[in-house]
């Protein structure tokens, strides 16, 4: 992945997943290479908008957000050149519109960063990076986030009472915590594709997460607490990182 070109970083929502990504991408000194924007919608309006027709081969990424996007300044965004672009999603699993399917479909199709585009799924959303009672924490692998409270909303409330600050803003501030949690991250992404620990510079697979994932939603009513966006991170510069677990 090019270190110092423009990339491009396409996010869901206009907050919470803003201000995460700005936060990691200040810590390890990479923010002026990049430009975020929130899409404001989730990832099953994006499948809608590019495969409504069926010709997602002929699709244009940065056409079809200059087409959604109202402020005239903001379109002008769509108008550059990147050389990398990245999406930020989250499976939110109890939309009406989820479709195992429809998601197998948009990781693949959005696999490689330098072509169309590389897609990063949170599991059960963006708010899983703050699903930790201590840092690190010893039961994170343990987590998981029922049907019952992502249709009922309470999820996120769940986060906030559970997490060691009880506050997002005072959540991971500096490099050896952040360290922490992308460590704990991948290798809970590893254990749950069957994948050793220990393994070196082997960052987990996206489609063997989601299949475990659609899986244990099929099987228990349950999504895995995860969130993949951080392996960006790793992606980016594996040197970033050091092990703090």
């Amino acid at each position: 992945m090019a270190k110092k070109a423009k990339i491009l970083m396409l996010v869901e929502g206009a907050k919470t997943d803003v201000k995460l990504m700005q936060h990691l991408l200040n810590v390890y000194g990479i923010n002026e290479s990049h430009q975020i924007v929130s899409y404001n919608t989730n990832i099953y309006e994006l499948y809608n908008r590019m495969f409504r027709d069926g010709q997602q081969d002929s699709c244009d990424l940065l056409q079809i957000l200059k087409e959604k996007e109202k402020d005239g300044e903001k379109k002008k965004i769509f108008d550059d050149r990147y050389s990398d672009i990245l999406l930020i999603f989250d499976l939110d699993p109890q939309d009406p519109q989820f479709s195992p399917e429809h998601i197998l479909e948009m990781l693949r199709y959005f696999s490689e960063s330098t072509d169309q585009g590389k897609l990063y799924l949170n599991y059960p959303m963006v708010e899983a990076f703050y699903h930790m009672k201590a840092i690190p924490d010893e039961m994170y692998n343990s987590y998981a986030a029922t049907m019952r409270e992502l249709k009922n909303g309470s999820y996120k409330t769940r986060v906030r009472n559970e997490n060691r600050n009880k506050d997002y803003r005072k959540f991971a501030i500096d490099c050896d915590e952040c360290n922490i949690v992308i460590w704990q991250n991948i290798k809970k992404g590893l254990w749950m594709t069957g994948v050793a620990e220990d393994t070196q510079n082997i960052l987990p697979e996206s489609e063997s997460i989601l299949n475990v994932q659609l899986a244990k939603i099929k099987c228990d009513d349950s999504v895995s607490v995860l969130c993949t966006c951080v392996y960006y991170i790793a992606e980016y510069n594996p040197n970033l990182l050091t092990d703090g677990t």
